[in-house]
């Protein structure tokens, strides 16, 4: 009796902790419509590609070294090791069967890799429209492969920073990645955008700043709506169990707030946007719906649903006033990448201690500096490196024409393009 308990409640957990891993995998598709919505149609089709090839990068790259990097696990360049069912039972049986089901090991690669792959993503955005693909995918590599496992070992892996501190026990917690993920991403952009300089025509001689547009805002709309869904996942499944009634209620809260979060972010960032502007700003409203889905990221179990509503619309405020003050700083973020999921990726993890006693604000503080500061350092060296082999940064002319012939030799809207 008890095994099949036990074997019933490993299948409810690996099974739902699997369809997680697909929603926030679909979130890849979110990314890409968001930021080829984003970008003017010259440049869909290279945006397009990068969306693409970075996630089958950090397939492959978490597979070969990040996996093993961030938990010490055995997989370095050997695949996932596959345990038979006996050998499950037999372990449970082992080590005693107290009513909390495991998963299967192959369902947390699964679910891990797709968050590395969500940080990657961060990054597209904020350096479309003038960065060479090839060596934003060699970048790829390199993070996927070593910066954000290494960071993520430190947090989620609980390995001590260099052999110096434990963060788990100066009292920092992540629960999905405010941090971990979304701030890391952002920390990269960072680094790659100030070494790769702003889109001609940005911004002029006198402190100028110009609008340039996105081509295609339905699509940039859909991008969203993909996200806010994807989410679900990237919340609900980092509660990691669904086969008893704590974790089930647990999961049920989790989409509760996730949803709430992001609503209002949306009507905060709509209202802010209004305002200062006078008008109802599509782009802000979209941005506000995601800043509210990363500020409840890194704790979006212990919070009420009027807390995660006011955490949302905290960040939704935050993210109109960020993108204005990037702007104003002539930092280039053709889809407010930084300024969602850095700015506000630090607001979801000075919250956590709001409504989380387990954890407290200078543990969440020293956190996000040992984030920010490794991913910063580090993807800036490799940006850099980069600049001096191959360069980072497309001609003036390529980027004049627009890097999809450029770089792909093919147009997203052939029969719009002038010829």
């Amino acid at each position: 009796m008890e095994n099949q308990i036990f074997q019933l409640q490993y299948a409810i957990d690996t099974f739902y902790f699997l369809v997680c891993g697909a929603l926030v995998m679909w979130m890849a598709a979110g990314f890409a419509m968001l930021e080829a919505g984003l970008v003017r149609s010259k440049n869909t089709t290279e945006i397009l590609t990068k969306n693409v090839a970075l996630f089958a990068i950090a397939c492959i790259m978490y597979l070969v070294s990040g996996y093993a990097i961030m938990y010490d696990g055995g997989w370095l360049l050997s695949g996932i090791e596959a345990f038979s069912m006996d050998e499950v039972l037999a372990a449970s049986a082992e080590n005693g069967f107290d009513g909390d089901s495991v998963y299967s090991g192959a369902s947390d690669f699964f679910f891990q890799v797709v968050f590395v792959a969500t940080a990657m993503s961060i990054v597209s955005g904020a350096v479309a429209e003038r960065m060479k693909l090839w060596s934003f995918l060699v970048f790829a590599v390199v993070l996927t492969g070593f910066i954000y496992p290494m960071e993520g070992a430190w947090t989620w892996g609980g390995a001590e920073v260099f052999g110096l501190y434990n963060l788990g026990d100066l009292g920092f917690s992540d629960f999905a990645g405010s941090g971990i993920v979304h701030m890391a991403g952002a920390a990269a952009a960072l680094a790659g955008v100030l070494l790769l300089g702003a889109r001609k025509g940005k911004y002029g001689p006198n402190g100028e700043i110009f609008a340039i547009p996105g081509a295609n805002l339905p699509l940039a709309t859909l991008g969203t709506f993909i996200l806010w869904m994807g989410w679900f996942g990237f919340n609900g499944g980092s509660v990691l169990k669904l086969g008893d009634a704590a974790n089930a209620h647990s999961v049920a809260l989790v989409f509760l707030n996730t949803n709430t979060a992001a609503a209002g972010g949306a009507v905060a960032a709509l209202i802010t946007g209004r305002i200062l502007f006078g008008k109802a700003d599509l782009t802000m409203l979209l941005n506000g719906a995601l800043a509210g889905l990363v500020a409840i990221t890194a704790e979006p179990s212990t919070p009420t649903p009027l807390q995660a509503t006011l955490f949302g619309a905290l960040g939704g405020i935050l993210v109109v006033f960020s993108i204005i003050t990037l702007d104003k700083l002539r930092i280039d973020d053709p889809v407010g990448a930084i300024s969602v999921h850095g700015v506000v990726g630090l607001l979801g993890l000075l919250l956590v201690p709001v409504t989380n006693d387990g954890s407290s604000f200078s543990g969440q503080l020293i956190g996000a500096a040992t984030i920010f500061g490794w991913v910063f350092a580090t993807s800036f060296a490799v940006w850099f490196a980069l600049k001096l082999i191959t360069g980072i940064r497309v001609s003036e002319e390529d980027e004049q024409q627009g890097v999809d012939l450029a770089e792909c030799g093919m147009e997203a809207y052939p029969e719009f393009m002038s010829k």
